[in-house]
């Protein structure tokens, strides 16, 4: 656990930035594809977004949906500047709409556990260093849930996001992670209760549930839940980008272990923290009253 937990606080490499873009703006080599990286600039300089674009499939997890998913995510991974990282939808009414059947009918039986394993690998990835925001302004059914239960927080647009373990109702269970992640997120009679069902819910329900952070009323446009993940990033975005990873890191590990193991790992995690500038610059700040200006070192 030690060594993992190591291994995990070692700073990321520097790599060339990706290419900042204000608003939703795709680069032209970004336009055919069906997942693009947008890293915002100005003032959202800091916050990078994944937008899934596979309208003819509702952004279904095809194998060339996953790949560039994968790639996408392995070099974010190594940038430094990357503070908050949304997941959003370019396919209005959706979030993603889970597994690629059709694609999937035409695998032999051994195709289909290999991909299945690589969807796990994928919702593995997404739990990325950096806080990790779901938007859901529509449906967001089986694989395309449990993409939103990998990431830190969700928020859902009330009305317009349906979401649901349904793969019980196609004579399947869930594979990419939902049958450990929803009882982690919600408790284990209640994750059964909608497993076993196949219930659909909306954002309304699931944020009664506790399932999403934030159910917001839909906008004419279809992306209130974008905007609010937006103002979420938002206010992560000025905290000690170092304090905010190792939180989230001592949160996840900790969460796994008893309490005393826990409490370890949250030493760990602190002292990691001690010689960092950002946690100087902090202690500056607030004795000249002041508000820091973080870096990320």
């Amino acid at each position: 656990m030690l060594r993992t937990l190591a291994s995990a606080l070692r700073p990321p490499r520097r790599w060339r930035p990706l290419e900042k873009t204000r608003g939703c703006a795709s680069s032209p080599a970004d336009a055919g594809r069906e997942i693009q990286v947008r890293a915002l600039a100005g003032l959202d300089q800091g916050i990078t977004e994944i937008l899934m674009n596979r309208p003819s499939a509702r952004n279904a997890l095809g194998n060339v949906f996953v790949s560039q998913l994968l790639e996408a995510l392995a070099q974010l991974r190594e940038d430094r500047h990357v503070r908050v990282l949304i997941f959003r939808s370019g396919v209005k009414g959706v979030f993603c709409a889970g597994a690629d059947l059709k694609e999937r009918e035409q695998m032999s039986e051994a195709e289909v556990g290999v991909f299945v394993q690589r969807l796990r690998g994928l919702m593995n990835e997404i739990a990325f260093p950096a806080p990790t925001i779901a938007a859901m302004d529509g449906f967001a059914l089986g694989g395309g849930l449990e993409l939103a239960l990998a990431c830190d927080l969700r928020v859902a647009a009330a009305s317009s996001a349906v979401m649901g373990l349904i793969e019980t109702t196609r004579g399947l269970l869930p594979g990419a992670g939902g049958t450990q992640r929803l009882p982690r997120c919600l408790g284990v009679a209640l994750a059964k209760e909608l497993i076993f069902t196949g219930r659909r819910l909306s954002g309304m329900q699931a944020q009664a549930l506790g399932l999403v952070n934030h159910a917001v009323a839909q906008n004419e446009e279809g992306n209130a839940a974008y905007h609010r993940a937006l103002a979420l990033a938002q206010e992560i975005l000025p905290q000690a980008p170092i304090a905010v990873r190792l939180g989230k890191l001592a949160i996840d590990r900790g969460i796994e272990v008893d309490i005393a193991s826990g409490m370890a790992i949250e030493g760990i995690c602190y002292a990691q923290n001690i010689p960092t500038r950002d946690r100087l610059e902090g202690m500056a700040a607030f004795r000249e009253k002041r508000t820091p200006k973080f870096v990320g070192e």
